[in-house]
């Protein structure tokens, strides 16, 4: 296992991060996953005695329920805090009251009580907004953020699901404060969505931010069980919970190449989808999450597959589509500034074993 700096801070963390949606399973989280303390407790022994010491949860995920179980597996297994990094996030509904969902000061402060309450911990390592609230202003939520940083609950601050400008925004309104900006983002990229180059890679890499992708086997669509001769079926997954959204006949393509790539190294067609993801530039740390031992482990051993340049590109090539403008025009307008000479992107991103 690799570990990465978290975008521009002193804190290492394992190059896979523990997801945590498939624990719990109240409601709408049914189609997921339903783990109880049982297999929580086994599914997070096996991660951290691979090496992943970064587990992402979210008071949304079953309603809480998942972080009661990720907090009470830490106890139940005698972890040491210490050696974790434990992040969750705040934004969703959490009950019907007026309050109880969004991200003004009120609701910064108090889901993040409730989520350590659940977790059973004094503080969070990241602590990440969820997404945008259209209706609070940023200034107050990046206040209320750094209240909580101040009181010694949270360490640093992240988002999810934010457009470059808007993160660019709330960065601006703390750095003017000088308040704690976030210092990643977490975001949907797999090898069948590929939007968050156009926008979201360039300013990670400009701002020295960490890119945590989310579902990198597109909502288990590359799991490698899907193909063209084996479509979603009734009870699968897909067909009750068809998120995120994914072109499916371009998606069977990328898997054709997947699979013969994998067959070529002897691994599963997702270890070869994670694989592509931890090259990309500025990924940090893939989120992975598993229903059992068995396909944790496997998507583990994607941190052992090497994939050839030659490989890479041909996975690019396959899962390529259009630039959207204004990309497409300022790559054009470039191409004179940076051909032949010796101009590189900000990569400041350092691994150790």
């Amino acid at each position: 296992m690799n570990y990465n700096f978290l975008g521009n801070t002193g804190v290492l963390v394992s190059e896979l991060c523990l997801g945590t949606m498939t624990f719990g399973g109240n409601g709408y989280w049914q189609a997921i996953g339903e783990l109880q303390q049982e297999a929580v407790n086994d599914i997070l022994k096996t991660a951290v005695e691979q090496g992943i010491n970064f587990i992402d949860t979210a008071n949304v995920y079953s309603f809480g329920q998942s972080e009661t179980l990720l907090g009470q597996a830490i106890k139940d297994l005698g972890l040491s805090r210490d050696e974790l990094v434990i992040a969750t996030k705040v934004r969703g509904r959490m009950g019907d009251g007026k309050n109880q969902v969004g991200l003004g000061r009120l609701q910064i402060m108090q889901q993040l009580d409730g989520s350590l309450k659940r977790l059973q911990l004094d503080h969070v390592d990241l602590y990440q907004i969820h997404g945008f609230d259209p209706v609070t202003p940023l200034e107050e939520t990046m206040r209320g953020l750094e209240d909580v940083v101040r009181s010694g609950k949270v360490r640093y601050i992240g988002c999810s699901n934010l457009a470059a400008w808007q993160v660019m925004k709330a960065n601006g309104i703390a750095e003017k404060h000088g308040w704690g900006k976030f210092v990643s983002t977490q975001n949907y990229y797999s090898i069948a969505g590929r939007d968050l180059e156009n926008e979201i890679v360039p300013m990670v890499q400009d701002q020295q931010m960490a890119i945590l992708p989310w579902s990198p086997l597109a909502g288990g669509f590359l799991s490698g069980k899907y193909t063209r001769d084996n479509k979603p079926s009734d009870g699968s997954r897909r067909l009750n919970f068809d998120f995120p959204p994914v072109d499916q006949e371009y998606a069977y393509d990328i898997i054709d190449v997947m699979k013969r790539i994998g067959d070529e190294h002897g691994v599963s067609v997702a270890q070869v989808a994670l694989a592509w993801v931890l090259k990309k530039p500025g990924v940090t740390s893939v989120i992975i999450g598993a229903k059992n031992n068995d396909q944790l482990t496997d998507n583990i051993k994607a941190t052992e597959l090497k994939l050839t340049d030659e490989q890479m590109a041909e996975l690019d090539k396959v899962s390529a589509k259009p630039k959207p403008y204004p990309q497409w025009m300022i790559e054009r307008q470039g191409n004179d500034r940076i051909s032949g000479s010796n101009w590189s992107p900000n990569r400041s991103t350092v691994s150790q074993k």
